[in-house]
């Protein structure tokens, strides 16, 4: 960012709710079904039909709104939020206003400038402000056919249309287009993680918007703020907050205004493009629903509903550096999801923290990436890995050996005591048996002994290798080292 600049963004996150079916009516949220086959009178709008709230969006809604540090109120209104769109049939949504679900949430998450390679520099601490967490109805899909080209067709698809989403809306703490990176990846983190969102935006149930306006540094009164919209990924969004920064100072500096404005992010052109201008909160007519009443719960459900819900990721992770004394990188790493926060205490259950963790981050974790499997698909089980860890501890097979051992178990299944059996690996670790072959090897090498005893130490090495070669490899390398040393120093 220029000197002299700063930047000021607020985030709005439109979350789909992980129901089976619609918040108002029974038709399924099923994903990539035939467009327009989960529809009915309700969430096509048509007239005398009624909404019934679904009250698994209600437990969700409040999952999500716990875990991310709100506080459920226990009264809201849901309100028709009115303007005319072709994918919203009703001609208005149910939303929430003045009254939401939760409001007065904060939220600490960790964040990290990065260099221009994406590498992040020293993670800190930050606090975002939430204003609220709304539940509301989505609207269908536009679906646009023919562009570039002058015979364009556009498609309604309402299979979307009523689906629940809980919207979340921060205040406009955001100072970096990294603070919003990971504010959002913190968030998705968090509703995957307590189950109630898949957050998945490939497949469009979790969206986002910027807020984007830029002042002088030592300046109190906000800019002009513009919207981003179409922001297909986390990356995406970091990208159209980065140019918009610049292209808003760059507007400013030339003598020009900022228009009050909603703009798409261009991924081809990697720019920012007008699509309308913004609406203000009056323009939508907002009054409550007349027909549904105040959604009400009260405290004792309230407190059901958290003591239901798994330990929190962040919790997790400073868990993880107590008790099992791991660094800051390694538990944000191990709680990134929660299957893989489970396999991890699961293997170091079965050996050791410290070298369940090497193992699952450096070997495990590259074969999983390569194979786009999640912990919870893994070959290799956290017992089978704990299995590996400690038959490297005991001395049965090297930590090189163990790479090899690890592919093997990877690719057919099988576990480590099997594939160290299978393929001979197991180390001999009986002081006798490497006595006898440390003896014959120096028998055999009466030159580079007498060497090694009138000071040329660097030939310890040599004695090393010829007694693991005697022994193809299965000598435990600790019990060689010692009884060589013992050996070499006799006269």
């Amino acid at each position: 960012m220029k000197k002299g600049w700063e930047a000021v963004i607020g985030l709005e996150i439109h979350a789909q709710l992980s129901t089976e079916s619609k918040i108002f009516c029974g038709c399924s949220t099923r994903f990539g079904d035939e467009p327009n086959s989960n529809t009915c009178p309700v969430c096509l709008g048509l007239p005398g039909s009624l909404p019934v709230l679904n009250w698994r969006a209600v437990e969700l809604g409040a999952r999500a709104a716990l875990a991310l540090g709100l506080r459920v109120n226990e009264v809201s209104i849901f309100a028709r939020k009115n303007y005319f769109y072709p994918d919203l049939p009703k001609g208005y949504q149910i939303s929430q206003y003045d009254r939401p679900f939760s409001s007065d949430g904060h939220l600490e998450i960790v964040t990290a400038e990065r260099d221009e390679g994406g590498h992040a520099r020293e993670w800190r601490p930050f606090e975002v402000r939430i204003t609220r967490l709304h539940l509301e109805e989505d609207a269908g899909k536009n679906v646009h056919e023919g562009l570039p080209r002058t015979d364009l067709y556009s498609y309604i698809d309402l299979n979307r249309a009523g689906t629940p989403l809980a919207e979340i809306v921060t205040e406009p703490d955001f100072r970096t287009s990294w603070e919003a990176y990971d504010y959002v990846n913190h968030v998705r983190r968090a509703l995957q993680w307590v189950g109630a969102s898949e957050a998945d935006m490939e497949k469009g149930n979790l969206r986002c918007e910027a807020n984007v306006s830029v002042r002088r540094v030592g300046e109190e009164k906000f800019g002009t703020k513009v919207e981003l919209k179409n922001l297909n990924s986390v990356r995406f969004m970091q990208r159209a907050i980065e140019f918009e920064i610049e292209r808003q100072i760059e507007l400013i500096e030339s003598g020009g205004r900022v228009a009050q404005e909603t703009r798409l992010w261009d991924e081809r052109e990697a720019c920012t493009r007008v699509m309308r201008s913004k609406e203000e909160a009056h323009d939508y007519r907002y009054f409550p629903e007349p027909d549904l009443q105040p959604l009400a719960v009260n405290a004792d459900w309230i407190e059901q509903v958290r003591r239901a819900m798994p330990e929190l990721p962040d919790a997790r992770r400073k868990r993880f550096m107590g008790q099992y004394r791991l660094s800051f990188d390694d538990a944000s790493l191990f709680t990134r999801d929660h299957a893989l926060a489970d396999f991890y205490e699961r293997a170091a259950a079965a050996s050791n923290p410290r070298g369940a963790a090497n193992w699952l981050k450096g070997e495990l974790l590259r074969e999983l990436d390569a194979a786009g499997l999640a912990a919870d698909a893994s070959p290799v089980s956290p017992e089978e890995l704990g299995a590996l860890v400690r038959a490297i501890d005991e001395g049965r097979i090297s930590g090189k050996q163990g790479k090899d051992v690890l592919v093997e178990m990877f690719r057919t299944g099988k576990g480590a005591s099997q594939v160290i059996e299978e393929q001979g690996l197991a180390q001999v670790s009986d002081a006798a048996e490497i006595e006898k072959i440390v003896t014959d090897v120096l028998a055999a090498n009466p030159q580079q002994l007498a060497s090694y005893r009138a000071g040329k130490e660097a030939l310890f090495g040599f004695f090393v290798g010829q007694v693991m070669k005697a022994s193809k490899g299965k000598a435990n390398p600790k019990v060689v080292n010692e009884l060589l040393k013992e050996k070499l120093k006799a006269e």
